[in-house]
């Protein structure tokens, strides 16, 4: 299994590699490892989620989970999820989301998690960002988070999910 670490700003400037010793000043965790308060989950597959070993575990048909735990929308931060794929696996992080019962996010962007799966698109990319000027929907503004689980081959998990307001 890979293990991969990255920091999201909502500016989109940078998605780069942590190191253990970085400083956790002014972040709030917004998933408590434990249950599922503050999440909601999309209507069209809720089992695809599941909590192990704190982690929310993307396992199962195309399903995505969102932050519901604050109503102000995150407009700039700083988002550090520890996030783990299995062989094969792909997933994402939406931001400037917000909840919808079925399909595909269409708002906000997503930062795609994938090492070992067939899509060329790879961990860190923002996806189909290239096509922004193509749609009105997809514009940096405000809103919340989302996790992907992408299809039942997949399995990622999610950990230690923690934001710093920069507005």
């Amino acid at each position: 299994m890979k293990r991969i670490l990255f920091t999201l700003l909502a500016t989109v400037t940078a998605v780069a590699g942590l190191q253990a010793a970085d400083a956790e000043a002014g972040f709030k965790p917004i998933f408590d490892g434990k249950t599922f308060d503050g999440w909601k989950t999309a209507d069209e597959h809720p089992g695809t989620w599941k909590i192990e070993d704190g982690a929310l575990v993307a396992h199962g048909e195309r399903c995505h989970i969102f932050y519901v735990g604050d109503e102000k929308p995150f407009k700039d931060f700083e988002l550090k999820v520890d996030v783990m794929t299995e062989p094969g696996s792909n997933g994402g992080i939406y931001f400037h989301t917000k909840y919808q019962e079925v399909g595909w996010p269409k708002y906000g962007f997503e930062s795609q998690v994938n090492v070992t799966h067939g899509d060329w698109i790879k961990t860190g990319s923002l996806y189909g960002v290239v096509n922004v000027g193509l749609t009105t929907s997809r514009k940096l503004d405000s809103g919340t988070f989302a996790l992907q689980a992408h299809d039942p081959k997949s399995i990622i998990h999610y950990k230690n999910i923690r934001v710093k307001r920069l507005d």
